[in-house]
């Protein structure tokens, strides 16, 4: 009795001392009935250090003590409780490192007073599994997503339907916890607040109930759970801004801007505590912020949510299977049956192993029911495996058939004129046509050049022996050699004669008239050499007449200028017969031969007359006649 007095002693005493250090940080004073519960539920889990632990530990101590395996109406004693948050936070400090370890017993004595004043004030000493389950699991740390999922499936039957029953007893439990902080009046536990969440009629499932309790906003009984979580991940957020009230030059935690005043921002204590300046008052709607976006971020978020065409807002919770996945069974799962933790390790494998043998007799003993549907499930897998296996096949017989055919079509075409006797003939006879009609050709270039030199000549000799100076002798200029050509040795070679090679050798007057560029009228020009001719033959008939005895020494100019007269009508037979690519039209030519032709009967009709005129000298006259034109 003495012993139960001083633990109640103890009991009050831990409580008041988290109640005076919860008063002290002034939550009172938030004007937001939400707000101030979860900011007190907040500060006690940090006081408790639950907030370093999530659902996932809280589970793992649930089994280490076998609540797991109990029914959730059993009762639970206080002491029983104290071993389960023994296992709890001597595991947390195992899995912190050196440097932050906690204070166990106080973290201990501060959560089991505070369960035992929100759950047990009446001091009976006992509460029930689903009581605890459900209040370290709505007050601990860790995702509201893995919280849920656990609590319903305690609220939850075997199909996956939630009994609302089961929902109306959670809602009742946790909300003692506002309760427990003097949060009543505004969340208290009414039968109207539990047929607000769900209808009666309805079937919930585990997506609904997580749409349900996680929807903006939550249902106003539970709107608090939520909130302390947003509170938590705020904790260290970091808002480059000064608030417009206390006129700090940043803040943390939430942010609170005004949509009405411009540019008007406050932090997350004044906002609470309703502090104002200004023209702001406290009835104007303010929006609320969780992170700080610069200016340059915000216009390319807004870029970006305007020309996307998909919304951009992720669902809140991933979508999970409507039937819930088979338990596991924990049926082998040796009971602690002592609170302390003495037993022997040998003794524990010791037992698994005899409840796993047993469990392996009975399963052999067990007459097989199913056996013929897992054979006749076998066989459809193997058939299946076969026909894929088959069909594999095919593809890969199809994909070879298809390369190889690629393949041929890729190869270049065999040469057909290899195999064809005929035409390897044939194009041995073209080829030595090609080659004959080269030779040739380089040949005609070689005698076209030794006309040209020749042709050379005797233009020179037509310039020194001018109209001018008709007694002066041109033998001096006849008796010059000839530059001999100098023929190619491979005539069987393709020629490679340009124009200006096939002219090197030859002087610059025809040069200059077959030359590249303004070309010049080798016509015109034969046809001025022939006048030439014609005015010195008129000259030299006039001197004849004069003088007697001077037919000796102008025989020499005669016989000169006949010679090329010969010379240039050969030339043009040769070009008739051997057209040179300096007369572009046959008819031109012709022409010019007929004019030539013409010119000369006159001069020898003009002879004849004269010679009849010196019939009185018939001993000095010359016989003298010219050919006439064929």
């Amino acid at each position: 009795m003495i012993e139960d007095c001083g633990q109640s002693v103890d009991t009050m005493a831990d409580r008041r001392q988290l109640l005076v250090e919860m008063r002290a940080q002034d939550l009172d004073s938030i004007r937001l009935s939400t707000y101030r519960t979860a900011c007190k539920l907040r500060f006690v889990q940090k006081k408790c250090n639950l907030h370093l632990v999530d659902i996932w530990n809280v589970i793992e101590a649930f089994r280490e003590n076998g609540l797991n395996a109990m029914d959730l109406n059993a009762e639970l004693s206080v002491a029983r409780l104290e071993v389960v948050l023994s296992t709890i936070f001597y595991q947390l400090n195992k899995r912190m490192p050196t440097t932050h370890q906690i204070n166990v017993e106080q973290s201990i004595s501060l959560l089991l007073n505070f369960l035992l004043a929100a759950y047990d004030p009446e001091g009976h000493g006992k509460t029930s599994i689903f009581v605890v389950k459900m209040a370290l699991a709505t007050i601990c740390g860790g995702k509201i997503l893995d919280k849920l999922r656990y609590i319903f499936s305690l609220i939850s039957d075997s199909a996956g339907i939630m009994v609302h029953s089961q929902f109306d007893q959670f809602l009742r439990e946790a909300l003692k916890l506002p309760m427990a902080v003097f949060e009543g009046p505004s969340f208290g536990y009414t039968e109207q607040a539990a047929r607000t969440c769900f209808a009666q009629q309805k079937k919930v499932s585990l997506n609904t109930f997580l749409d349900t309790l996680m929807s903006d906003p939550p249902p106003q009984c539970l709107v608090w759970l939520p909130l302390m979580h947003r509170l938590a991940n705020v904790e260290n957020v970091f808002h480059p801004v000064e608030c417009s009230y206390c006129h700090t030059e940043s803040m943390m935690g939430f942010r609170y801007r005004c949509q009405q005043c411009h540019n008007y921002q406050l932090c997350q204590d004044c906002f609470w505590r309703g502090h104002a300046s200004g023209s702001h008052s406290n009835q104007h709607q303010m929006k609320e912020y969780t992170s700080w976006k610069s200016p340059a971020k915000k216009l390319s978020h807004a870029l970006s949510k305007s020309l996307s065409c998909a919304s951009s807002r992720e669902p809140l919770h991933p979508l999970f299977p409507e039937m819930p996945d088979k338990p596991l069974n924990l049926a082998h799962i040796v009971l602690l049956e002592s609170s302390n933790h003495q037993d022997d390790e040998h003794s524990l494998i010791a037992r698994y192993a005899a409840r796993l043998a047993a469990d392996a007799a009975a399963q052999q003993q067990r007459v097989p029911t199913d056996l013929p549907c897992s054979l006749d499930a076998n066989k459809q897998q193997r058939q299946l495996i076969a026909e894929l296996e088959s069909k594999n096949r095919e593809i890969l017989q199809e994909i070879q058939r298809l390369r190889l055919q690629h393949e041929e079509a890729s190869q270049p075409p065999p040469d057909r004129g290899q195999q064809n006797p005929t035409l390897l003939a044939e194009l041995r006879l073209l080829r030595q046509r090609k080659d004959e009609l080269e030779q040739r050709m380089s040949t005609l270039q070689e005698s076209r050049r030794e006309l040209m030199v020749q042709l050379e000549q005797l233009m020179m000799l037509l310039k020194t022996q001018g109209p001018g100076s008709p007694r002066s002798s041109p033998s001096h200029t006849i008796n010059r050699p000839i530059p001999t050509p100098i023929h190619s040795d491979s005539a069987g070679t393709t020629p490679t004669h340009t124009p200006q090679d096939s002219l090197m050798g030859v002087g610059g007057d025809v040069q200059e008239a077959f030359a590249q560029g303004p070309r010049r009228n080798l016509r015109n020009d034969l046809l001025i050499a022939a006048d030439s001719i014609t005015n010195t033959m008129s000259s030299l008939v006039k001197e004849l007449n004069s003088g007697k005895d001077e037919w000796r020494e102008n025989s020499s100019h005669i016989q000169t200028y006949y010679t090329l007269t010969v010379f240039i009508i050969f030339f043009l037979n040769k070009q008739r017969s051997h057209p040179s690519p300096f007369f572009s039209h046959a008819a031109d030519e012709e022409c010019f031969e007929k004019d030539l032709e013409r010119q000369l009967e006159d001069e020898l009709q003009l002879d004849e007359l004269k010679k009849h005129r010196q019939e009185t000298d018939k001993t000095c006259m010359v016989s003298y006649s010219f050919p006439r034109l064929k």
